[in-house]
């Protein structure tokens, strides 16, 4: 079962910008996964934030993020990244990846949480606060 790593997180202010890093705790390829951002806010259920199939496009945003954040990957370092621009104190959440064969990025991003396999990493704090 693939496992990830985040890491990137920050306490910063309405308006700023961070990047989280993914990378899988293994040394499996990302060749052939669908990968995803997901967050957990205080009291909230986990939802889909940003999601890629490895391979192709296009990307799916949750319409919360959508023109605010970017999934991106890099190949050869086997990463995948969430590049966050405009964050709001609506933002701060635990952010999680995870990654599964055979999905779509949308469906990754709808319906993943709702896997009875789902597995999540430790997360990395993201706070937006003045």
């Amino acid at each position: 079962q693939l496992q990830f790593v985040e890491s990137g997180g920050a306490l910063v202010q309405p308006g700023g910008s961070l990047r989280l890093s993914c990378k899988p705790a293994s040394g499996l390829t990302l060749q052939y996964y669908t990968v995803g951002w997901f967050r957990q806010a205080p009291g909230k259920a986990i939802e889909g934030v940003s999601c890629l199939n490895y391979l192709k496009e296009p990307t799916f945003d949750a319409d919360s993020v959508s023109g605010r954040f970017t999934i991106s990957k890099d190949k050869d370092l086997n990463t995948v990244y969430l590049q966050m621009n405009d964050l709001k104190p609506e933002d701060t959440a635990v952010y999680y990846c995870a990654g599964q064969i055979g999905a779509t990025a949308r469906a990754m991003c709808r319906a993943y949480p709702t896997y009875s396999s789902a597995t999540w990493g430790e997360g990395t704090q993201v706070a937006v606060a003045s």
